[in-house]
């Protein structure tokens, strides 16, 4: 069934690549992807899909039902972050946004997503033109604000379960900096949860030549900074994994002026529930004593913000979908990968209805280069997800990532 559905890839390729070219060129952030929206709706309604735009916000649902036989969700995310394309491309993003906090911002499609996108297109057009070798129902879903770990919970409130068929299972996929045409798979637990907390620290301005008449917010932030790396290294246990990461930190606007408060945006990775509350605990415990340590003249100000729970890959789910992408890309190019402590919010979906997720990893990376830094101990060197020079190569990384959406989808597909 698979070499039947796959006939029709090279014919379709090249539109492919124009319209992964096309999303990278004019990336869009989190809850604001009309643009990008619009083309994928556009390109799903020739292929005989019933298309719903404006789902969960900026969501597009595509529902193709050939006969008895159960549904199947495929989805892709699309949105893109606030990071300064350094990639060189031809058709690298020179795009500005504003993000959410209202600041002016790079963009780029730094994480894949277009890959991911394009990939679910060209995936969902070989199983509408090879309705003869399946019965059910395809659920194509693409869905944004993945960033901000919000849009799959969005798009499940908004009634995707009830306004569409319900899935029996859901299965995604994600482009790393793995040897491209290679498979990554993992199964259980396979991504970590993710935690954003927003922190403001309330001092009392001054001139920066007179710190006694001040409450000096910068320095309580400096050592907020420094506190934190001790719950990792002091509180969690070997045998647990966590990650506390200060990826923001603002305050002031002049050397010589000492602000009224200081912003934190922090960041925690954790792979257990209980990892996960203690360092909650820890941070919260950490900036209130800092706080008060500092002689703040108010409570800190605590916002728990994006949240995505840990990624479990159902372990019997993803060896049957295993076994057919072993069958069909042969065994040496299937690599066994560990749990890893990026985040991904697609487990909402199958949570919310009871049904199991499967989620790989394919490769982006021209081989030769990935094999020779792992010979060099080097691969920390090469550009992953979030890097400004991170740009997966279009071919073979593009048709393999269709191919692998519609294996694993026959494998499920009544045949």
């Amino acid at each position: 069934m698979v070499r039947v559905a796959i006939e029709g890839l090279a014919a379709i390729q090249e539109g492919l690549a124009e319209l992964y070219r096309d999303l990278h060129q004019h990336p869009e952030l989190s809850l604001q992807e009309t643009r990008s929206a619009a083309l994928l709706a556009q390109a799903l309604r020739p292929m005989g899909y019933e298309v719903t735009e404006k789902v969960g916000g900026t969501g597009v649902v595509g529902v193709l039902s050939n006969g008895e036989g159960p549904t199947v969700m495929l989805r892709a995310d699309f949105d893109a972050l606030p990071v300064e394309e350094k990639t060189g491309l031809p058709y690298a993003s020179t795009v500005r946004g504003i993000d959410k906090d209202g600041r002016e911002v790079p963009v780029m499609h730094a994480c894949g997503h277009d890959m991911h996108a394009a990939c679910l297109v060209g995936a969902a057009s070989l199983l509408a033109s090879a309705r003869d070798t399946w019965h059910g129902t395809l659920l194509i879903v693409f869905q944004p604000a993945e960033e901000l770990a919000c849009g799959a919970r969005n798009m499940v409130e908004d009634g995707l379960f009830e306004r569409f068929p319900k899935p029996s299972i859901v299965l995604g996929q994600h482009v790393a900096p793995l040897p491209a045409g290679f498979i990554g798979y993992g199964s259980g637990p396979l991504m970590a949860g993710s935690d954003t907390v927003s922190v403001t620290l309330h001092g009392r301005g001054g001139h920066g030549s007179r710190p006694e008449a001040a409450v000096d917010p910068v320095l309580m932030a400096a050592n907020v900074v420094t506190r934190l790396q001790g719950i990792v290294s002091r509180e969690v246990p070997p045998s647990e994994t966590a990650v506390v990461t200060v990826g923001r930190l603002s305050a002031g606007s002049k050397p010589n002026i000492i602000p009224d408060d200081a912003e934190l945006g922090i960041n925690i990775r954790a792979k257990t529930e209980h990892t996960r509350k203690l360092v909650m605990d820890a941070v919260e415990r950490i900036v209130r004593a800092e706080s008060a340590a500092g002689a703040a003249v108010r409570e800190p100000d605590i916002a728990w913000e994006e949240s995505a729970p840990v990624l479990v890959s159902d372990p019997d789910a993803t060896t049957a979908t295993l076994a057919a992408l072993t069958e069909h890309f042969g065994p040496e190019r299937i690599l066994p990968m560990p749990p890893v402590t990026a985040s991904e919010d697609v487990g909402v979906f199958g949570a919310a209805i009871g049904v199991p997720t499967v989620f790989w990893f394919w490769g982006g990376i021209e081989p030769d280069v990935v094999f020779q830094a792992l010979a060099e101990n080097t691969i920390d060197k090469l550009p992953a997800n979030h890097s400004p020079h991170f740009a997966p190569l279009i071919e073979p990384t593009l048709g393999t990532g269709v191919e692998a959406l519609v294996t694993a989808a026959l494998a499920w597909l009544g045949s």
